[in-house]
């Protein structure tokens, strides 16, 4: 499982703000979910699929595995996740 944070520290709201991404959804879910990061900050509809994340944040990604991540890696990332998010849900047919 490798999960990403960029450098990015765009302020809002009082907070410095990163991106957050994996090389999956389900990783990218399971790591905000272990870190404790609130659903409300994944962003579906953006540019990309990804977590906004404080730096606070950030530091604890960090902690526990999450990679720091140049734009490029970052870009590479986002652009998988974008094709996983659009893809066609695939359903089994049940045999009867």
């Amino acid at each position: 499982m490798a999960i990403y944070v960029d450098f990015m520290q765009i302020e809002f709201k009082g907070y410095k703000w990163c991106h957050m991404l994996a090389d999956t959804l389900q990783e990218l879910h399971d790591f905000a979910a272990l870190i404790e990061v609130d659903k409300r900050l994944f962003h579906q509809y953006a540019s990309y699929p990804h977590y906004d994340v404080t730096v606070q944040m950030r530091k604890t990604a960090l902690e526990y595995g999450a990679i720091a991540a140049d734009r490029k890696k970052i870009i590479e990332c986002a652009k998988k996740l974008k094709v996983e998010l659009n893809a066609p849900i695939t359903r089994s047919k049940s045999s009867k």
